[in-house]
């Protein structure tokens, strides 16, 4: 909704050109100047072009040209029906054309409703707050009210967001940009929530890259950590792809982490080549080497837009671009902190350098404001405060954004200590600064926080969430908090993400001489360190946490050095074991992560009554080994994961097991068989058996696992069989049977596959049956028929193989269809239409649709 008449009149100009995407339809003095201006600019920011109309500057009685011209352009709407969104004629009528829109667009448009502190029945007209609206209205609009009436009862029912009023709005506007982003296959970059726009360096950049130009260019944004270069490389990377490269570029974030080992730059290289050539690229890439021929192959012949994040050393830049000539037209960006990267030397164009200024005084104030008081501005009785902070923190947008959200409701006595706080610390003491938001946490908090710094960034939350509860931290709460003062972010594949110069405090709390009780030796994760700590014979009351790695040299662990871990809840072990009587140990182990090389085990009577999640791999224990005693043991584990274990046939017998939530085989070659026992498991969640190529069997009582969320028996390609039992998994979220065997061998014929539909107990007839499913990989070769998929209402996404079956009916639910490496356009048109709208959003070999 526009904010005044000439902003009105300038949206009604480019609806009449045709020019929106998605429409927003609302009650302006109920969500304005709130919810409704924050999606909007969350929406701009990714690059939708969105129109928002205000009714309050409308008059007659007819709805205007513009107006129909934006609702009959737009794909995607928004209603954001709020309390007295049914007061208003103009929403009513914006609804019915709405409406009337999507059902003549044969699927091609789609409304996405928001409930916005009311409820669905409302708008369903089950309770009076709409129906009494529209009995008034049916005074004066006689003729319109019925389909009114109508129009709200049809959106009503589609699933949309509820925003409650004790709920973080924030995350709703996320979470709509993100749903619109995948629905549209935009390739666009969320900006941070509370964004103050960097104009001027913005405007600089686009004029230095000057896509006008049919040279090649590389710009280098340089500073220091914490300063801006990523989201100002967003922002640039959103105007640019939107307006000029369309499919043809990649942001590539986080390029010195993830470009540590070998594997990380293959992941790296694979994104790229997915982003702009497509998955059937990324896929046949085994190695960097190999990855820096297809990237050369693929950037050969068409303008590129690409974006290095956080580059570290000049080989990153060459791994993910290649030594070739790039095409004309191309534009590089890239962020680090060393102004000498890249060198001027083996790059085929121009090279810019743009050094990233500090924050200035008024954009650091409004920022700050954004995250301490949700506007642009400081209350009246806080001003003088707001600006006395900002002013001793710097232009450091890291730290204002921290510190200012550390101090979101809170008492002016804190503020006052925070600002005494800051001006003891020098301005370029950058990491001290941000002490102080860490210094405001609770205990709990505190221990979190440090946890993610020292071993669980870039990992997934899971396994440290049932540790840290099982420590009684409170964690999903306490997550909350660190997320709200922009200490952590949680990605999109649920793994924890903090910015480095976070990462950095948090290590430098625990190696500091603190008083601080949850910093000084807490936490081991340097290996000569860690031995050397634990090798000293005084107790280690401290010490919480441990990652140790026996390098070349594999390490002992005596009975009588883990005993004097008195608090150790963390430890993550390779290339070691344990040798001793353990008897005496009363351990606090939390979670174990263990890589043993040898075969034998020889630490006795030891008892590991707290523990929770087991991870053990590469080793050679077999099916009597004394280790699996360790599991038998621990009646409270929730987590159990076995990858590697070379010398087991069978899964050991976990039955007493029975908290055990998530079970994990992987790449456990000789398993052959899963025993009965597994049924008794009946609070597991998530079964994941992947990778196991010896398994041929699986046991009925898998079906009685009723609370089973998610199943996996990826790459497990000696299974030929699945129990007709699994149709009783009516809990069942996410089934993935790829790479599986679903058919045998003809012995008559070779490697000719026959489908066993005849055959017992191997149809599929039982996928029919898992109501809840919404994810479904059958990735599996030489099925001629997909089993009856039309009952599965909850179903979005289904993955086939390259040699399609006959499709069936498929769910109205399906919103992905993925067919793996399968390259003919033509014959995806199924006779009855249901999938004719595919077309458009095809990649050669892996299609990722919209239906």
């Amino acid at each position: 909704m526009a904010d005044s008449e000439a902003g009105t009149s300038r949206d009604a100009a480019r609806a009449s050109a045709g020019e929106y995407q998605v429409f927003l339809s609302f009650r302006g003095p109920d969500t304005r100047n709130g919810f409704t201006d924050f999606l909007y600019r969350d929406l701009e920011n990714v690059g939708f072009r969105v129109f928002r109309d205000d009714e309050e500057l409308r008059v007659g009685d007819v709805i205007g040209e513009s107006l129909l011209c934006a609702i009959n352009s737009s794909i995607i709407y928004i209603p954001i029906f709020s309390v007295t969104y049914a007061d208003s004629k103009w929403c009513l009528r914006e609804l019915a054309n709405i409406v009337e829109n999507v059902s003549k667009s044969e699927g091609q448009k789609r409304v996405l409703p928001i409930f916005f502190h009311i409820e669905p029945e409302d708008v369903k007209l089950k309770t009076p707050l709409y129906s009494d609206a529209l009995s008034r209205h049916a005074m004066k609009f006689p003729d319109e009210v019925q389909a009114w009436r109508a129009a709200l009862e049809e959106v009503g029912k589609i699933k949309g967001w509820n925003v409650k009023e004790d709920q973080s709005q924030a995350k709703i506007v996320n979470s709509v940009v993100r749903e619109l982003l995948e629905k549209m296959d935009i390739k666009q970059k969320i900006l941070p929530r509370h964004l103050v726009r960097h104009h001027a360096q913005v405007k600089r950049l686009i004029e230095s890259l000057d896509i006008n130009q049919s040279d090649v260019r590389l710009i280098a944004i340089y500073g220091m950590g914490g300063i801006g270069k990523t989201t100002v490389a967003q922002v640039v990377f959103n105007q640019l792809s939107s307006s000029h490269f369309g499919s043809h570029c990649s942001f590539l974030e986080d390029v010195r982490e993830s470009s540590s080992t070998k594997e990380g730059i293959v992941r790296l290289q694979k994104k790229l080549l997915s982003d702009i050539v497509g998955s059937r690229f990324a896929e046949q890439v085994k190695d960097w080497e190999q990855g820096m021929k297809r990237i050369g192959e693929a950037l050969s012949n068409k303008a590129v837009l690409v974006v290095l994040d956080d580059v570290a050393d000049e080989p990153h830049i060459e791994s993910l671009i290649g030594n070739c000539s790039l095409p004309s037209g191309s534009r590089i960006i890239i962020t680090t902190r060393d102004k000498t990267i890249p060198s001027d030397e083996g790059f085929n164009g121009e090279i810019q350098r743009y050094e990233m200024p500090e924050m200035d005084a008024p954009l650091a104030l409004q920022l700050f404001c954004r995250h301490a008081f949700g506007k642009n501005f400081p209350r009246d009785d806080y001003c003088s405060l707001s600006n006395e902070i900002v002013s001793s923190i710097g232009g450091l947008p890291l730290a204002v954004e921290v510190i200012g959200s550390s101090l979101k409701r809170r008492d002016k006595a804190v503020w006052e200590e925070t600002l005494v706080n800051l001006k003891k610390v020098p301005k370029e003491k950058i990491l001290k600064r941000l002490k102080i938001s860490y210094d405001g946490l609770d205990k709990n908090q505190k221990q979190i926080f440090l946890d993610i710094a020292c071993f669980f960034f870039n990992e997934k939350k899971t396994n440290p969430i049932y540790m840290w509860a099982s420590c009684q931290f409170n964690p999903l709460g306490e997550i909350e908090v660190l997320i709200e003062r922009c200490l952590i972010k949680i990605l999109d594949n649920d793994k924890f993400w903090m910015h480095d110069q976070l990462i950095a405090l948090g290590r430098e709390i625990v190696h500091e001489d603190s008083l601080d009780e949850f910093g000084k030796q807490s936490r081991l994760w340097i290996a000569e360190e860690a031995i050397e700590i634990i090798r000293t014979e005084e107790r280690k009351d401290k010490v919480q946490a441990v990652d140790i790695d026996g390098l070349d040299d594999s390490i002992e662990i005596t009975n009588q050095e883990f005993e004097r871990l008195q608090k150790l809840r963390f430890l993550k072990l390779r290339n070691g074991t344990f040798v001793g009587d353990f008897a005496k140990c009363c351990s606090k182990l939390r979670w174990i992560s263990w890589r043993c090389p040898r075969q034998d085990f020889r630490p006795d009577n030891m008892y590991l009554d707290h523990l929770v999640v087991f991870e053990l791999g590469a080793n050679g224990f077999t099916d009597d080994s004394k280790a699996w005693n360790l599991i038998e043991r621990a009646k409270n584990l929730k987590v159990i994961s076995l990858t590697e274990c070379a010398g087991i046939t069978t899964i050991p017998d976990f039955s007493k097991c029975l908290r055990l939530e998530r079970l994990t085989l992987a790449r456990c070659n000789r398993v052959k068989r899963i025993k009965s026992f597994i049924g008794h498991l009946q609070s597991l969640l998530e079964l994941d058996i992947k990778g196991c190529i010896g398994l041929t069997h699986l046991p009925e009582e898998v079906g009685a696992l009723v609370e089973l969320k998610r199943l996996s028996l990826q790459g497990c390609c000696a299974l030929s069989e699945l129990p007709s039992s699994l149709g009783n998994l009516t809990s069942l979220i996410e089934l993935d049977l790829s790479g599986t065997v679903i058919a045998k061998a003809n012995p008559t014929r070779g490697c000719n596959l026959k489908f066993l539909a005849n055959k017992k107990g191997c149809n599929l007839t039982w996928i029919g049956r898992l109501s809840g499913l919404k994810k479904l990989d059958l990735n599996v070769p030489n099925i001629p028929a997909l089993p009856e998929l039309a009952s599965l209402s909850h179903l979005e996404e289904l993955t086939l193989h390259k040699q399609r079956p006959k499709l069936g009916k498929l769910p109205p639910s399906l919103k992905y269809l993925h067919i793996r490496l399968w390259t003919s356009l033509g014959e995806l048109i199924h006779p009855s239409g249901q999938v004719r709208h595919l077309l458009h959003q095809y990649t050669v070999d892996y299609v990722s649709a919209l239906i």
